[in-house]
């Protein structure tokens, strides 16, 4: 619980475009993966593409510890790659 409360005060130290950029594309990607939308490809790929904002976001912004800036990149790359996927599938249906 310490640790929540520790990134949580640390988020609210961040300038506003940055506190904009990471909520809009959390919820972004929560609502365009929701079931609701399943069934379109578009949409999911929004939902990836959000979600690879977001990794982007905070791997640069935590980019003074090597390890979990690589892991967030490479989250990111995984996100683009399924961007890709999923923009395909919307092209063949």
């Amino acid at each position: 619980m310490q640790l929540i409360k520790i990134m949580y005060r640390q988020f609210l130290r961040e300038p506003l475009w940055f506190k904009v950029l990471v909520s809009l594309t959390l919820l972004t990607s929560i609502l365009f993966s929701s079931s609701l939308f399943s069934n379109h490809a578009y949409y999911q790929s929004i939902a990836k593409l959000a979600a690879a904002i977001f990794f982007c976001s905070y791997g640069i912004k935590m980019r003074r510890n090597r390890q979990i800036s690589v892991i967030f990149f490479v989250v990111t790359v995984l996100c683009i790659f399924l961007v890709w996927h999923y923009f395909q599938l919307g092209r063949l249906n």
